[in-house]
């Protein structure tokens, strides 16, 4: 599952607070739909957290998240090491600054080896970017006369990650915004005006929900693929 993580500025904007306590606030509410995906047996959330557009934001705005960043990754270093938890990051991550890059890459390295779930955080991503980088590789690599889609998707910053089934967006805007472009070709997308900050463990369960009343044909007939039930189980808890 992949989550654009939308509308902290618009929710602490509503209760007439600075925007950055919108950011820490969506930082509990990182916490907290870590800790829901991993209790209900999520392979892998990719996370939406900085985009390489949002370098252009206020120097005082961008210095808070990278400050909340850092110390998300400082004050949750145990619980995802004590709870097998795979943390990865994808973007440009030779940009971020080292307050921010030194703890993440501290962090990877001591979880490389855990397989409770894989917790991908989007850091200075874009996925044009993303897909312009992976290009330049192969051509380094030098092209093979088979070209095919493998071989693209084993040089993009996703390689050896799932790609998405579903791809959830808060706040009620209703775009994908740069984000995992190639891999969320077959993805479920599904829409919330919840704001981020607003977004707990019932509205994960209801977006489960939703995409398990999908069915996902990927170009075939409603006849050829049947049902899907790989997310029956979770209809108990979504119901609550």
């Amino acid at each position: 599952m992949g989550i654009i993580m939308d509308g902290n500025g618009r929710w602490a904007e509503a209760l007439g607070r600075p925007r950055l306590d919108g950011h820490r606030a969506g930082a509990d509410s990182v916490r907290d739909i870590t800790r829901a995906s991993r209790e209900l047996g999520l392979e892998a959330i990719t996370l939406y957290a900085f985009s390489s557009q949002n370098w252009a934001r206020p120097a005082e705005e961008v210095a808070g998240l990278m400050q909340l960043l850092r110390e998300f990754l400082l004050g949750e270093r145990s619980e995802i090491l004590d709870n097998q938890i795979r943390l990865e990051a994808i973007g440009d991550i030779d940009k971020l600054p080292p307050m921010v890059k030194e703890p993440l890459d501290e962090l990877r390295a001591a979880s490389a080896h855990h397989r409770a779930m894989t917790l991908t955080l989007a850091l200075s991503y874009g996925g044009r970017s993303e897909i312009l980088e992976a290009v330049k590789r192969m051509a380094a690599d030098g092209l093979p006369d088979d070209l095919r889609e493998e071989h693209l998707a084993a040089h993009l910053d996703t390689a050896g990650l799932p790609d998405p089934d579903l791809i959830v967006r808060t706040s009620g805007e209703q775009r994908t915004s740069n984000f995992l472009l190639w891999q969320a070709a077959y993805a479920e997308l599904y829409f919330t005006d919840v704001l981020w900050p607003d977004f707990d463990e019932k509205q994960l369960l209801l977006a489960l929900r939703d995409y398990q009343g999908r069915q996902r044909r990927f170009g075939l007939t409603g006849d050829q693929v049947g049902p899907d039930h790989r997310l029956v189980a979770l209809s108990s808890r979504a119901t609550r």
